[in-house]
């Protein structure tokens, strides 16, 4: 029970800083909703089939409007000293991951269910809602422990804007390339079997990297 009060603390106070200055989902949106517009003027230019090559866009404006708001997860903290006042506080380390990588999770996901209703619009594509909203999840989920992870490591160093995009993409290319597989199958009508594969890619990832994330988060936070 200790464990569920941290958490939920941890989760209330990325919430409630959040609330307050609205700063993040608001950098998070506006660089989304650029990426759509700018891909939607090239992609009526050159005439090409959206159901092709709209999920790739759809996860640029997700994967680095997403690394806006990982960025800021861990920065403010360490530079106001607030996370060294965490750590030094009788606080599970699993709880802290946890409850950062919820709150990122939750953002991001604030910053989809926004973004998803506009690239719909923009592009005029069709979507079965129901089984592409259970994929996003799932790559969104694993795209948030991840970051969360690599995210506490890139806040301690001195470049840290530069520094998180190249710690975080390598990792990300199967996530990226499963999810992006997946959403093109939705797309185009698909059925499940023809990309099961990139399916059971996914599941595995966000089971094996929110495991290790969740297990090494405390030796990377204490150096």
């Amino acid at each position: 029970m200790i464990f569920y009060r941290q958490l939920y603390a941890i989760i209330a106070k990325e919430l409630a800083v959040e609330w307050r200055t609205k700063e993040t989902l608001s950098a998070m949106l506006v660089f989304a909703l650029l990426v759509l517009v700018i891909f939607n003027f090239a992609f009526d230019l050159q005439g090409v089939d959206i159901r092709v090559l709209g999920p790739g866009v759809l996860w640029v404006a997700f994967s680095f409007s997403g690394i806006i708001g990982l960025g800021r997860s861990f920065a403010m903290e360490r530079d106001k000293g607030s996370l060294d006042g965490m750590l030094l506080a009788p606080v599970d380390r699993g709880a802290i991951f946890l409850g950062k990588a919820f709150a990122n999770f939750l953002f991001i996901l604030v910053m989809e269910v926004i973004t998803l209703p506009l690239f719909v619009i923009l592009y005029n594509v069709p979507l079965e809602w129901f089984p592409l909203v259970g994929f996003i999840l799932m790559g969104t989920l694993g795209f948030s422990a991840v970051g969360t992870l690599l995210s506490a490591i890139a806040a301690s160093t001195r470049m840290r804007e530069v520094m998180l995009p190249v710690l975080l993409f390598p990792v990300l290319v199967p996530l990226l390339v499963a999810s992006v597989k997946i959403t093109q199958g939705s797309l185009q009508g698909l059925p499940f079997s023809d990309f099961q594969g990139w399916f059971n890619l996914l599941l595995a990832y966000d089971v094996i990297f929110l495991v290790v994330a969740y297990l090494v988060f405390e030796f990377v936070v204490e150096e």
